[in-house]
């Protein structure tokens, strides 16, 4: 029912900015809550931020402050700008849709995955 492509990652220093896309395709996507995951190495793939379909949003307490999460049905696009990056940050972000407008269930529609790297 719904595709999810990445893309927006790349090298960026300490500090710096990177906004992050995700195309979604799917007749249902403005329903959908909608998710940014990311995974470094030699850890668990972690929550990084969602948004209901109506809007709400949530965050990561380790990100709060700092990624915003943001949607425009229009261009069936989810977006997660990035900002005051830290190298902890570093890690493939996953782009992920829920089957309803709430985060209760499972994200059960992923991306490819998009390389973020952030040096010292």
């Amino acid at each position: 029912q719904v595709q999810l492509v990445e893309s927006g990652g790349g090298l960026v220093q300490a500090g710096g900015s990177l906004r992050l896309s995700c195309a979604a395709s799917g007749s249902t996507f403005k329903r959908n809550a909608m998710a940014w995951y990311r995974q470094a190495p030699g850890t668990q793939r972690e929550l990084v931020a969602q948004i209901s379909g109506v809007g709400i949003r949530n965050y990561a307490d380790s990100v709060k402050g700092r990624f915003t999460i943001s949607r425009d049905n229009a261009k069936n696009t989810v977006y997660l700008q990035m900002d005051s990056l830290k190298p902890e940050g570093t890690a493939v972000y996953y782009c992920a849709a829920n089957s309803g407008a709430s985060w209760a269930g499972p994200y059960t529609y992923w991306g490819q995955g998009t390389q973020v790297t952030v040096s010292s």
